[in-house]
Formats: structure tokens, C-alpha cells, sequence
């Protein structure tokens, strides 16, 4: 599976597009790293970091959902907590490992990348297209 920031995932919007692209780096590093082998520590030190910018991010997009009062923020604030539960049972999971096991990357994947890659090109990309309308009435 490739991870990368591609066309597919373009939104529209520079916040949530730079943001994406800053994530889904951070997310390339950390599979990586798994399927590398490296230690336990180096997987635990990577997912927090990981944990860190996803909530700093989701904060952001909630932020601007906020503003422009996007009429599906409490369905994607439920989506984000799915992400962050998800990234907490990878975490429980990892501590209680001998390290990034081969099920851990492919549990990542699918938790993780897939999740994330969909999330991006439904509800994000909604808010984009939202955005847009709110600023530019004259398209509607």
C-alpha cells in the first residue's frame, strides 16, 4: 500500500490540505518504522507523536467547522473520537508487544491509513466543498 499525499485526497481547502499532507507523512514514517522492525520504544515514541498531531489537527478542522458552521460537525467530531480510540488500542496493543509485530502494521493500515485515507476523501472533503459554498454564494 502506498502512503502518500496524492491527487485523490486533494480537498480544496490549504488548512486541511497542509494538514493532510503533515499527517499522512508523519503516518508513511511510523509504518515504515513497523515494518522495519525498529524497537518497541522507537513504535511507542512515533504513535504518540502520531497521537499528537492528529488530535492538534482534528482540533483545527473542529475549529474551522466551527466557524463557517458546517452542519455536520457532531457526526465528524464522532469520527474523529473513532480515530483516537482506534489509535489508543494500537497503542494498549504495542505496549503489551514484543514490538511492531507484522498483524500490529496491517492492524495500522487498516485502523490507520484506510481509515484515514476514506475519512479524507468523504467527510473532509464535504467540509471542503461546504467551505467553498460559504464563500463563494455567487456558485450556488
Amino acid at each position: 500500500m502506498t502512503i502518500e499525499f496524492d491527487d485523490t485526497l486533494i480537498t480544496q481547502n490549504e488548512l486541511i490540505d497542509s494538514q493532510h499532507k503533515e499527517l499522512i507523512g508523519r503516518i508513511k514514517k511510523f509504518v515504515d518504522s513497523c515494518e522495519k522492525r525498529d524497537s518497541k520504544a522507537d513504535a511507542i515514541r512515533m504513535l504518540d507523536y502520531l497521537a499528537d498531531y492528529t488530535d492538534f489537527h482534528f482540533s483545527a478542522e473542529e475549529k474551522l467547522q466551527e466557524e463557517v458552521g458546517y452542519p455536520g460537525l457532531d457526526e465528524h467530531k464522532k469520527k474523529h473520537e473513532e480515530f483516537k480510540k482506534s489509535l489508543k488500542s494500537l497503542d494498549e496493543y504495542l505496549e503489551e508487544a514484543e514490538g511492531p509485530t507484522e498483524d500490529f502494521v496491517a492492524q495500522v493500515k487498516k485502523k490507520v491509513v484506510d481509515w484515514l485515507f476514506d475519512h479524507i476523501k468523504t467527510f473532509d472533503r464535504s467540509v471542503a466543498e461546504y467551505i467553498f459554498l460559504v464563500d463563494n454564494p455567487d456558485r450556488l
